[in-house]
């Protein structure tokens, strides 16, 4: 079942007489090792997967069920899917399809509006074992039942969205991570019975390998969690802390001391946040300057550039001489038009932070005014 926007056999039938046309196969040109296509049933599996490669989901599910032939090489052939186009029927859909579609690595289940239970999510586990990047974003109907679900059951998951599941509480988040040790991309945005400092210890001792984490608007987060992440999860290279309104300036010195490879950070509305900690984290570009290796110089020029991305809008305990500080450590972090990486709106007293290349604009523009 596809949802009532779905595609008909009658589409697949016009498909495949323009594939005839379009494709030049036609005569001889239509036999493919020793036999001829003349209907959809003949294509060979590697050509098929191939056009199947080039359409969307929703005709990829029509097309599975043409034949047994073709139902059996798409299932076992489609590796990723994605049903956020389906606005009714998502649960039933899943319940339908994941028995079928046991080689997922890749399962997008985005909604508009709750559709998804913890049954369908039950019945994922049960049978897409292979599955690396799952997302149940806004998935509101969900409760723990789905998260015990997926930690027996993909326990190769390396990338899971569950952003706006408000149900999920921590002890679940937690028990998941002890099972699901490959994440490296988490998205908590909003979850914020599941996002507490409990969890992320959990998270910090489980999921070493993680170096994406996005906590917006948990506001149960606090110190003790986010530096539990910063000495557990050394590689994490983006974290969004946007909303936690409880940390401080301890876990932005944390995060500056225990992860290097940090290059975005997302502190808006933190309010707790003071110079102190950006001097932290300007410091840490020096200490980590120091402590370079000869196989350190030679990664690309990106790598070495630290600290890319930074949101300290309505942080407004900050002074201007600790956020230049922060802009001259950081060569990637712009002020100037276009490249907005520092964002510190909100904040009327940082006005006169400005980076390097917008401050070299503007002398130029100056010696090029010419004098009344």
């Amino acid at each position: 079942m596809v949802d009532n926007q779905g595609l008909k056999s009658e589409d697949l039938d016009l498909c495949f007489k323009k594939l005839m046309v379009f494709g030049h196969i036609s005569g001889e040109d239509s036999k493919i090792g020793g036999g001829v296509i003349a209907e959809w049933k003949d294509v060979p599996v590697e050509l098929l997967l191939r056009i199947l490669s080039l359409l969307d989901d929703q005709m990829v599910i029509t097309a599975s069920g043409v034949c047994s032939g073709w139902r059996d090489a798409i299932c076992f052939g489609l590796t990723h899917l994605c049903l956020s186009w389906c606005k009714n029927n998502m649960n039933s859909l899943v319940l339908s399809l994941a028995p079928k579609f046991v080689k997922l690595q890749t399962l997008i289940l985005r909604q508009d509006k709750p559709q998804l239970e913890d049954d369908a999510v039950e019945t994922i586990a049960k049978f897409c074992h292979d599955l690396q990047d799952l997302d149940l974003s806004k998935s509101f109907k969900l409760t723990d039942r789905s998260l015990y679900a997926l930690a027996h059951g993909c326990t190769n998951l390396a990338k899971l969205n569950i952003s706006g599941c408000s149900a999920f509480s921590d002890a679940a988040l937690a028990y998941l991570t002890g099972f699901c040790r490959k994440l490296k991309v988490l998205n908590l945005c909003g979850c914020v019975k599941a996002a507490s400092d409990r969890a992320l210890q959990a998270i910090a001792y489980n999921c070493r390998q993680l170096q994406y984490l996005n906590l917006g608007w948990c506001e149960n987060v606090g110190d003790l969690g986010v530096t539990s992440l910063a000495f557990g999860c050394p590689d994490l290279r983006a974290l969004d802390l946007c909303g936690c309104v409880l940390i401080t300036d301890e876990s932005v010195i944390a995060l500056a001391n225990g992860c290097q490879h940090l290059r975005s950070l997302g502190l808006y509305y933190c309010q707790n946040i003071t110079d102190r900690a950006m001097y932290s984290l300007a410091q840490s570009r020096v200490k980590n300057k120091h402590d370079e290796t000869w196989e350190a110089m030679k990664r690309s020029r990106k790598e070495e550039e630290g600290l890319m991305n930074l949101n300290i809008s309505q942080c407004t305990a900050l002074t201007p001489p600790a956020v230049q500080a922060v802009c001259d450590s950081f060569p990637a972090l712009h002020t100037c038009p276009g490249r907005h990486s520092l964002i510190i709106s909100g904040c009327l007293s940082l006005t006169s932070v400005h980076c390097a290349c917008a401050v070299q604009a503007h002398r130029a523009a100056r010696t090029s005014t010419p004098a009344h």
